[in-house]
Order: C-alpha cells, then sequence, then structure tokens
C-alpha cells in the first residue's frame, strides 16, 4: 500500500509552484514594460568576445537594464546566451526588454554609408574612416605598408596606394580595420578585370605602372570626358621620353599642403615629382576610380603633348609649345582678373 505525501511536502510543492508561477508572472511583466517609457536615444557598444554578464552590464549601465536577475532569466527563456553579436547598437528607453532582446538576437547593429570619393589618397581615406571611428588609424597606416598583408590582398607593391577602390560601402564597428582595407581591396580586384590587365601589358605596363598612370590621369581631371584626352597626352609623351610634368605629383608628398601649387613645388627634389623625374613616380598618388582606370588602357587616338586648366574645370589641349604657352598666359590672365 503507497504512502500519501506528507503535507510537508505537499506545502513544498505548492510554494514551491507559487514560486516558479510569481516569477513567471514576474518575468512576464518585466518583459513587456518599457524601460522608462521617456523615449531617450540609447547608443550601446558591444565588444566583440563579450561575455553575456558582461553585456547586461554594459546594457545596466547604459540603463536599459533594470533587473539582472529578469533580464538574464528572460534572455534563457529564449536559448540566446551565446548568439549575441558584437557591434554598436541603438535602443530608446521605451523599449520594452523583450524588443531588447530581440534586437540583439537579430544582431540589428548601425551600420556606416561611407563613400570614399575617387582619387583621394590613403591618408584622407584613413581620416574619412576615422571620422566614423570605423577604424584604428595607426593599424591602418602600418597595414598599408606590410608586406605579408599586401601579398595576401594581391597587391605587389611596396603601398596599398592606388588599391583602395572609392565606392560607397557599408561598414559597421564590430569590423576591424584589417577587414576593412580588405574589402576595399576586394572592390578593387572586382572592377579591375583579367581583360583590363591583359590590355595594360599589351601596353607594356606592369600593374603597379598601370595604377600609378591611372591614378594620375585622375588626379589632373573631374572629368570624366577628358580623361581618356589626358591619358593620351601621358602616352604620348611616355613614348617620347617627355617627363609627364604633372602637378599632383610633385605635391603628393609633401606634408600639409594647402591645395594651392607653386612654382617652388614643381622645383622638389621627390621621387614622385614629374618635373624632374623621367617616365612614371614608384607608385599612384592616390586611389583612382573605374573612369580613371579604363581611360588609362584606352588613350584618344591624338597628338596632343600639352594641357592646360581653363578655369572652368575644362582644359585646353594643344599638340605644340607654342599654343599651350598661349592658353597659359590666357589663364593667368583670366584667374588675376577675378
Amino acid at each position: 500500500m503507497k504512502k500519501k505525501p506528507s503535507k510537508i511536502v505537499r506545502r513544498v510543492f505548492l510554494l514551491l509552484m507559487a514560486g516558479i508561477i510569481t516569477y513567471l508572472a514576474l518575468l512576464i511583466n518585466y518583459s513587456l514594460t518599457p524601460v522608462d517609457g521617456k523615449n531617450t536615444p540609447v547608443t550601446v557598444d558591444i565588444p566583440t568576445g563579450s561575455s553575456f554578464l558582461k553585456i547586461t552590464k554594459i546594457l545596466e549601465e547604459a540603463g536599459m537594464v533594470k533587473s539582472r536577475t529578469l533580464f538574464y532569466g528572460l534572455v534563457s527563456t529564449r536559448q540566446a546566451l551565446r548568439s549575441i553579436r558584437a557591434g554598436e547598437y541603438e535602443f530608446n528607453t521605451s523599449m520594452t526588454p523583450w524588443a531588447v532582446v530581440d534586437k540583439l538576437l537579430r544582431g540589428e547593429i548601425r551600420t556606416y554609408r561611407v563613400t570614399i570619393p575617387e582619387d583621394l589618397s590613403v591618408k584622407e581615406i584613413a581620416a574619412r574612416l576615422k571620422e566614423y571611428k570605423l577604424i584604428n588609424e595607426k593599424q591602418f597606416f602600418e597595414l598599408a605598408e606590410d608586406k605579408e598583408f599586401l601579398r595576401s590582398v594581391g597587391i605587389n607593391a611596396a603601398s596599398v596606394e592606388g588599391y583602395l577602390f572609392p565606392e560607397t560601402y557599408y561598414f559597421d564597428r564590430s569590423m576591424s580595420t584589417r577587414q576593412i582595407m580588405r574589402i576595399m581591396v576586394g572592390q578593387f580586384w572586382k572592377k579591375v578585370t583579367p581583360a583590363m590587365l591583359s590590355r595594360a601589358d599589351e601596353l607594356g605596363f606592369t600593374v603597379q605602372e598601370y595604377v600609378t598612370l591611372a591614378s594620375i590621369i585622375g588626379k589632373e581631371s573631374g572629368n570624366d570626358a577628358e580623361k581618356p584626352l589626358i591619358s593620351a597626352v601621358f602616352h604620348n609623351r611616355l613614348k617620347r621620353k617627355m617627363r609627364l610634368q604633372s602637378d599632383p605629383t610633385a605635391v603628393y608628398d609633401l606634408e600639409n599642403f594647402d591645395g594651392a601649387v607653386k612654382r617652388s613645388h614643381l622645383k622638389r627634389n621627390s621621387p614622385y615629382n614629374t618635373y624632374v623625374i623621367s617616365g612614371l613616380p614608384p607608385g599612384p598618388i592616390g586611389n583612382p576610380g573605374l573612369d580613371s582606370l579604363q581611360a588609362a588602357l584606352y588613350p584618344a587616338g591624338i597628338n596632343y603633348l600639352y594641357f592646360v586648366s581653363q578655369g572652368d574645370g575644362s582644359h585646353f589641349f594643344s599638340s605644340s609649345l607654342e599654343r599651350h604657352n598661349q592658353a597659359s598666359i590666357r589663364y593667368w590672365e583670366s584667374k588675376n582678373k577675378k
């Protein structure tokens, strides 16, 4: 004959059930009650490798968790202790804990839309990415000249200059500096096709020389329609062994350049200054876009050797030094009248 449970056991059981029901009621109420209802924006950064306890502490310090115990219980019910993605999250205090956990589980981290214009230098790109707090600037510059890293991304050169493709990117702060640079170089290799590299080889250029020429073309003109003409000038000069005499090359490695090219700059003793060196510089002077990369491969079929700005974004092209000098005088006269 079975013994009936004692009164003490029954009481313990009832107390236990009552405790569980009470806890579940508290948990449900907690999960569906806004943090404070004030709709205050809160940004929280979850570092890579953070434990759940650390994440809870971060949220608590940000004012998004009022009860660690109940928050832990809520996350436990959703079996999410190990699946929270690192990154920057945007909350507001009108959200319920359930909504907070839901956002964490979906990994809805903040992304930054970053547009890298054509022809910026590595330094300028680093400055732009730093504005968004997306990179470690010191590491960015180290990677830019790291031989092992450069080889790993297919660059046979001393620097990443020229290979950071200008594009609109979507980055987030969970990405490492290395990842971001790898993505930008990867975009370069997606745009520069094997056919383009084959064409560069036909013209007698190494990849580095090809990208260098494209970077000079890009720096000389923001007018895409003129780029094949500018390319032709440089191709013609290289064939005749004339110095390229490109102003942007004279100031590329100049510290604290204020944007105005002076005559003294053109006389600088620099390996990049094509007023004093023959042929191409040792590397790119910026990161060219697709139009410049195409123009370097397909120059216009003309015999121009000179060009000078007309002050409106376009250039005057000529085949003789005499006509070039006349155009230069007109440009400086019009500039001095302003």
